[in-house]
Formats: structure tokens, C-alpha cells, sequence
């Protein structure tokens, strides 16, 4: 009979198996063995090369395209590999995903528009997945609402707070600021946390901002940062125009200095001009993707990496034994409790 860490296999695809060694220490297990194979037009196959039968199965893949794999090519192998276990038999199968792919395109924004989210729920669905784990969406309620089956969310708040806290201690004045209206709640969250750990209250603001036809404008600044150490926060990096924005809307009406703080750091397009002028200061992503897209020389000047594989290793351990996720969001964010 089988007992209980014997049940559990956990794999990472190989596009992210770098990322699935670190959970897989976190977590005192060795990642389970599996096989890609590629053929010569281009077709590939992937497989488990352990028995997974009844198994508590979690599968590790971020979706972002690097220079050997697109997006699609890592979602396609993802899926297939998600299905070759439910045809093996797997018990639960819990698919990881520390960035999700096109959780941005999550409502029609113009006529006969795709509502792609959805889409990629569905298709993860139609394989057989319990259960979805991912960090930090765009649209919380989109991606909820997107999947039948059940949608785990994880954020990097505490992450974030436990750097930030020991740095900006001694400043008199810091604002946490969210770079557009609609980030407004996901700020809110985090300065909150970050009050939590610095145990005294901060200041928030925000920066309008409208894009049309993929032009972005940037409008005023609503909210005090004059002589303040402002954190800009988002969810994501893409090519940094609007941390750019955000940042400079900062600096001309005052802040001292400017950190921002995004889960994702996809940095494409024109990223390294874009985030390498002086209106910032640092720039803090997770590791759900590498960055490998910009400038060393700008890495080692500005950017912080932190590692989200322990609280990815946790959240596999409370799900695998029935724990709450809830309650170790609930510790993270608490600055009495350590993070993961």
C-alpha cells in the first residue's frame, strides 16, 4: 500500500525544469521521471515514465515564449502531456502554472473579439484537469470565472513586503502606487501587507491612463508623493511603458526615489530602452519567468529577482494533503509568520 508522499508525483515539463527542481527541494521529493521526444517535422510526444495510477499528480509548466519554444509550443506540450496522464490513469491531476499565458485577453474589448481566457480554460479542461494553480492574474475574477474546474490563485505580496520592508524601514515617506485605475484593488492589497510588516500605515496613489489603438497616454498623477519613496506595483512587466509612465508621473510631481514590484517580467519589445532610463530606481520580479530578455548590464544594475518556488512547494504540499490555501496566504502575509 502506498503512503501518502508515495502518492504524490510531481513533474515539470522541461521548457520549465529548472523552476521544477527548486519546488520539487522545497518540497524534499525528486521531480518524477518523464520523456519529450521530438521528430522531424516538427511533431513531438511527451510521457510518464513512472506509473501514475491513482495517483495525486501535479504538473509544473510556466506558459512564455523563450528563444527555443513560443508560448503555443509550451501550451500544446503542456496539454498533451496533461492528457497522456489521465490516459494513464493519474487520480487528480493538478496542472501548475506560475504564468499563465493570455490571461490578459479575458473580455471583448472590440467587435467579434475573442475572449481568449476562456478558451485556454476550456481546452486545459477538456483534458481531464481538477484543479489550475497559477500566480498573480491579471483578471482574479476573469480567471475564476474562466474555469469550471478549480482555480487556485497565489500572490507574491508577502514576497515582495519581506524585501521591501527591511530596505525602506528608516524612510519618513513611502507611497504605494498603481500605475492605472485598474490596478487600483491589487495595490490597495499590497500596501496593506506592506503596512502589515512595517507596522505603520503608508500612503496610496494612482496614475490615470488611457490606451487607444495600442498608443498609451499617460494623464495625471491622483495622489500625494512629493518626497516619498514610491513603489509602483502591477502584475505584470511587458515592454515597461507603463511602469515607465507611472515612474515618471512620480518624479515630476516629487518622489525621492521609485521601486516597482511586478510578478511577471515578460520584457519584450523595447523593454531594456524602455526601464533603463534614471525614473527608476530598482525593479523586483519573480522568477515564473527568467530574464533573459534583457541587458545583462541592466539586470545587474537595476532588476531583483525573487524565487516563488517555496511558496509554489507549499501550496503543492497543503493541496496535496488537504490543506488550506487560504490559511497560508493568510501566514505569508503576516509579518509574524515566516513566508514559505
Amino acid at each position: 500500500m502506498q503512503n501518502e508522499d508515495d502518492a504524490l508525483a510531481l513533474f515539470a515539463v522541461n521548457a520549465s525544469r529548472e523552476f521544477g527542481e527548486q519546488v520539487a527541494r522545497k518540497l524534499g521529493i525528486a521531480l518524477s521521471a518523464h520523456e519529450e521526444r521530438e521528430f522531424e517535422d516538427g511533431e513531438h510526444k511527451i510521457r510518464p515514465l513512472v506509473s501514475v495510477r491513482a495517483r495525486d499528480v501535479f504538473v509544473i509548466q510556466s506558459l512564455y515564449s523563450d528563444p527555443q519554444q513560443s508560448v503555443n509550443d509550451k501550451l500544446c506540450r503542456l496539454l498533451f502531456f496533461l492528457g497522456a496522464l489521465r490516459d494513464a490513469a493519474a487520480g487528480r491531476i493538478t496542472a501548475v502554472i506560475p504564468y499563465l499565458a493570455y490571461a490578459r485577453k479575458d473580455r471583448k474589448t472590440q467587435t467579434r473579439d475573442p475572449v481568449t481566457t476562456r478558451y485556454v480554460a476550456a481546452l486545459i479542461e477538456a483534458l481531464g484537469v481538477d484543479r489550475v494553480v497559477t500566480l498573480d492574474v491579471h483578471n482574479l475574477v476573469a480567471y475564476q470565472n474562466a474555469f469550471r474546474c478549480v482555480a487556485e490563485h497565489l500572490d507574491a505580496n508577502a514576497l515582495f513586503a519581506a524585501y521591501l520592508a527591511p530596505l525602506f524601514k528608516a524612510e519618513r515617506k513611502i507611497a504605494v502606487v498603481s500605475p492605472d485605475v485598474g490596478g487600483i484593488k491589487r495595490a490597495d492589497r499590497f500596501r496593506q501587507v506592506l503596512e502589515r510588516a512595517l507596522h505603520r500605515e503608508l500612503s496610496m496613489a494612482f496614475v490615470e491612463k488611457a490606451r487607444a489603438g495600442g498608443v498609451l497616454s499617460l494623464g495625471r498623477l491622483v495622489g500625494d508623493v512629493e518626497g516619498s519613496t514610491a513603489i509602483v506595483i502591477d502584475d505584470m512587466i511587458g515592454t515597461g511603458s507603463t511602469l515607465a509612465h507611472a515612474a515618471r508621473a512620480c518624479r515630476q510631481q516629487g518622489a525621492r526615489q521609485v521601486v516597482a514590484a511586478a510578478s511577471h517580467g515578460l520584457f519584450v519589445g523595447n523593454a531594456n530602452e524602455t526601464l533603463g532610463g534614471a525614473e527608476l530606481d530598482r525593479i523586483i520580479v519573480t522568477d515564473t519567468i527568467p530574464p533573459f530578455r534583457l541587458d545583462p548590464a541592466l539586470v545587474a544594475r537595476k532588476l531583483v529577482v525573487l524565487s516563488v518556488a517555496g511558496l509554489f512547494a507549499e501550496a503543492i504540499r497543503r493541496l496535496h494533503s488537504g490543506g488550506s490555501l487560504v490559511e497560508l496566504l493568510a501566514m505569508s502575509q503576516d509579518p509574524d509568520n515566516r513566508s514559505p
